[in-house]
């Protein structure tokens, strides 16, 4: 999810796209309003279908000799449907390279990988229809404070995704700079409104010290390339990539470790913590974390196992090294650094509810905790 809001999309490179974040959803939906309504990360789009891509048949690995011999599963293999966001791209390589590398079967899984977008993600989790998916923390937030049975397991951006940005050129140095600045913003909705108004009350600002323009098409890039707003939300493994892809230096301003939100992570049904396939979600995070490693130690890793699904992004292997490089720069923190990789920060989160809670929009329906919303019972050992 990267959300997930989370970061329109382009014909070839597929990444990074217009108007999607890390969980690559469509972003024009209003996150309270979607989920009362039916969450992965970036209106056109949102009217779009799934697609599914059945998994893989178990198989033999290859032996040293180069023979072939039984994996080492367990005799029954447990099959999981995993929720992406709503279009495949190389923000989601780990789980390309997991279920390619063999990481997934040799865990005794089975994974068909679902495309949606989040609204829809986060119901089918709650409903137990997928077994775990991909979404924003802002947006686990107000659905489970309406009711929606889903806890965030993983940390995926341990760094809150989205972000502010200009032209390196445009005199706007810092958050506080924004002040009477034309801001172009997709609509006053998702993790990129909310990133906007945290970071604004950071330098003692509002939204009401700014020019806001709308683009609900998501052309926020476009028109700040041509001049017409002075900055614009967006992502930072997304639109700021674009803009120093074609030349153009970038200003980005993000959140500061003191005011982070909860970006995407892995989300699965309260019941399933609880449930059958409880070892097998484990077994899932636990081979997630270790293609995570992977990639972070070679990206071209991550490239290769997305090409591998997405041939057609073989085009622009540049681009999608660029945005992959961003992505994994967001995937660790302070936190995650002292308490393993995919921890989940409670103070961040209680920080984040009380936050979103004291906003104009009314996102949450009723009080929430940290504790509701989220379970370490599926973490790996540090």
């Amino acid at each position: 999810m990267p959300a997930s809001q989370t970061p329109t999309s382009h014909p070839v490179p597929r990444a990074p796209t217009r108007g999607r974040g890390p969980s690559g959803r469509p972003v024009r939906l209003h996150v309270a309003g979607a989920l009362l309504a039916t969450l992965a990360l970036v209106a056109s789009a949102c009217s779009g279908g799934a697609s599914t891509t059945p998994a893989a048949s178990p198989q033999g690995s290859a032996s040293p000799s180069g023979s072939t011999a039984p994996s080492p599963t367990p005799a029954a293999t447990v099959k999981l449907v995993v929720g992406l966001g709503y279009i495949p791209n190389v923000q989601f390589a780990q789980f390309y390279l997991a279920d390619q590398a063999g990481y997934y079967r040799d865990a005794g899984l089975e994974v068909e990988f679902q495309n949606k977008i989040d609204p829809d993600l986060v119901t089918l989790v709650g409903q137990g229809a997928v077994d775990i998916g991909i979404s924003d923390g802002t947006s686990v937030i107000p659905a489970v404070s309406q009711g929606i049975p889903i806890r965030y397991v993983f940390t995926v951006f341990a760094q809150f995704p989205s972000i502010v940005f200009a032209k390196a050129t445009s005199g706007i140095a810092t958050a506080a700079d924004l002040k009477g600045r034309k801001v172009a913003i997709p609509g006053k909705f998702g993790s990129s409104w909310i990133q906007l108004q945290a970071l604004l009350a950071g330098v003692g600002l509002t939204v009401a010290d700014l020019q806001l323009v709308l683009f609900p098409d998501f052309g926020q890039l476009a028109a700040l390339e041509k001049g017409a707003v002075d900055a614009a939300t967006g992502y930072a493994n997304n639109e700021p990539v674009r803009l120093e892809l074609s030349g153009e230096k970038a200003s980005v301003f993000a959140l500061p470790p003191a005011s982070q939100l909860p970006g995407p992570g892995l989300i699965v049904g309260a019941a399933a913590l609880d449930g059958p396939k409880k070892d097998a979600l484990r077994a899932f995070v636990t081979a997630t974390r270790r293609a995570m490693r992977d990639i972070e130690a070679d990206p071209t890793k991550g490239v290769d196992a997305t090409i591998t699904r997405i041939p057609e992004l073989a085009t622009d292997r540049p681009a999608q090294l660029a945005v992959l490089e961003a992505t994994i720069a967001l995937w660790e923190s302070g936190y995650t650094r002292t308490n393993g990789m995919g921890a989940v920060d409670p103070a961040l989160w209680e920080r984040s509810i009380s936050f979103m809670a004291s906003l104009p929009d009314k996102l949450l329906a009723k009080p929430v905790t940290a504790a509701d919303c989220t379970s370490s019972a599926l973490l790996p050992a540090p």
